[in-house]
């Protein structure tokens, strides 16, 4: 370890495109066995840093950035940053990837496997696919991460978890000599969180590997990062030690004042929802299996959902719990074989997809992944009056004042105007949230739904999904693997096991 080695040094950061510039010009400087933990509220100017680190935004003149990747013997910071982000990409951006592709199978033989893309990737020139170092550290990631059984495997049909798990082996397996990840432990669970830490701790403790973690928890700073830069408000606070910075955390209160009474009062006295679908149960599956080719996603699954219940679906990585959502949305094309009820009628008895999603409020991270067009983010909740991806029915002025009543619930009102590609990841989960609660839905379907928000909005959504699912005749399926985020009114829990 070389402390005096700046393996980056940014001097005078202002980028040339104004709308992507940080409020002050940006100075810092990594040195060599530092691993640094980025922290800041949703849109404070994470994001835009690190494409300041990573050379994606051109600096203006005299501004530069330095590069030192010593021991490295290759030049270029494509080659020796990886930069890992979780917006769930499966392939190429499509709008109509996340109705037609990700449940459909016609066209699995024809896309590679996990195991395929690993053997394809370009290795680094000293440690090439048949070095022994590189074999060692491939069958290493391939143990940590319980990947074996997913190299048959094909991409489309790998978990949000199984997913992030690839593109962390992806990234590693061609020894980059900065890793910077975004938010590397939403969507895992306990046991791969535990050890994705584990796995890091012991590359952290490797010569020539710098790890950059991007977090929005601000209070999940592990163990192995030595220092913290704090981003708030697009301004780069001072490097400290992740012991100062822990020091300096002032968390206790924030729950309870996250969402202002008023707003509360709010959601309480909304009108009773005239266009409703009664009928019991709100969801029915007897005996339901999924396969995807030669593997069982789900086996014989009974469950049964009432009117007003709060459940809380949980298992581990790759359990099927995304599939059993898909199945209760009418997303999937398997859902017309299987005995399902939802609202108590059976599923394919006449009613149309969109009869049954007038009733249902969904966010989860394959949606959050669909959406790419860049319309504004008054528009992206406008949809969800009409369960669209993007905005293909004009709504009515009084729909817009219900679009504006849920942005201010969720805090984004102030973003109505802004385009939701300029958004921070963080920020379009709020937008998205407030397109499932737009149209007062009976059942409340939220995958991961805090998935990539710092702690003031995680505990200000938990505190409106509470106070949502006080009102009469609301159901409620929430999926999450971290158990603090549940809210208090979950009564009902099922876990999903891994079929072998």
């Amino acid at each position: 370890m070389n402390p005096t080695q700046e393996i980056i040094r940014i001097t005078h950061g202002v980028t040339r495109h104004p709308d992507y510039r940080m409020a002050e010009p940006v100075e810092l400087s990594f040195c060599d066995g530092e691993h640094i933990a980025i922290v800041g509220p949703n849109g404070g100017g994470k994001s835009l840093l690190v494409n300041e680190i990573t050379g994606r935004l051109p600096l203006l003149h005299p501004g530069e950035v330095k590069y030192d990747f010593r021991p490295s013997t290759r030049n270029s910071a494509y080659e020796n940053i990886k930069y890992i982000t979780f917006r769930d990409t499966y392939g190429a951006a499509d709008d109509g990837y996340y109705y037609q592709q990700r449940w459909n199978t016609h066209d699995l033989d024809d896309t590679p496997t996990v195991g395929q893309q690993l053997a394809a990737l370009p290795h680094a020139p000293a440690a090439g696919p048949g070095s022994p170092e590189h074999g060692a550290l491939r069958e290493e990631l391939y143990d940590l991460f319980q990947m074996r059984p997913l190299l048959d495997k094909s991409l489309l049909l790998l978990s949000s978890g199984e997913m992030r798990r690839f593109q962390l082996i992806k990234a590693l397996l061609q020894q980059p000599r900065v890793l910077i990840i975004d938010n590397p432990y939403i969507g895992l669970d306990a046991p791969t969180r535990q050890r994705l830490t584990d796995l890091l701790t012991r590359l952290s403790e490797r010569r020539g590997l710098q790890v950059v973690l991007v977090l929005s928890m601000l209070d999940d700073v592990p163990p192995f990062v030595t220092h913290v830069l704090p981003v708030a408000g697009r301004r780069v606070g001072r490097k400290v030690t992740r012991a100062e910075y822990l020091a300096s955390l002032s968390l206790p209160g924030e729950a309870s004042s996250a969402l202002p009474g008023e707003l509360r009062r709010a959601i309480l006295d909304l009108p009773p929802k005239e266009d409703t679908m009664a009928g019991d149960p709100t969801v029915g599956l007897h005996r339901v299996s999924i396969r995807y080719g030669e593997r069982t996603i789900l086996r014989e699954l009974d469950w049964t959902v009432m009117q007003g219940e709060k459940w809380a679906l949980s298992g581990e990585n790759g359990s099927g719990k995304s599939t059993l959502l898909s199945l209760v949305c009418a997303d999937n094309p398997q859902s017309y074989a299987c005995d399902i009820t939802l609202f108590g009628r059976r599923r394919g008895s006449g009613e149309s997809i969109w009869e049954i999603k007038r009733h249902i409020g969904y966010v989860s991270p394959e949606m959050h992944r669909a959406y790419q067009k860049d319309l504004p983010a008054v528009h992206i909740v406008a949809s969800g009056l009409h369960d669209s991806i993007g905005l293909y029915v004009k709504p009515r002025p009084e729909q817009m004042g219900i679009c504006t009543f849920w942005m201010d619930i969720f805090g984004v009102g102030h973003l109505r105007d802004r385009t939701f590609l300029s958004l921070s990841s963080g920020e379009q989960r709020l937008v998205l949230l407030a397109r499932a609660f737009v149209k007062d839905p009976e059942l409340l379907i939220l995958d991961e739904p805090l998935h990539g928000l710092d702690t003031y909005n995680r505990a200000r959504v938990k505190e409106i999904i509470e106070t949502f699912c006080r009102r009469p005749k609301k159901t409620l399926i929430m999926v999450t693997h971290y158990e603090q985020e549940l809210p208090a009114c979950i009564d009902h829990r099922l876990y999903l096991k891994r079929q072998a």
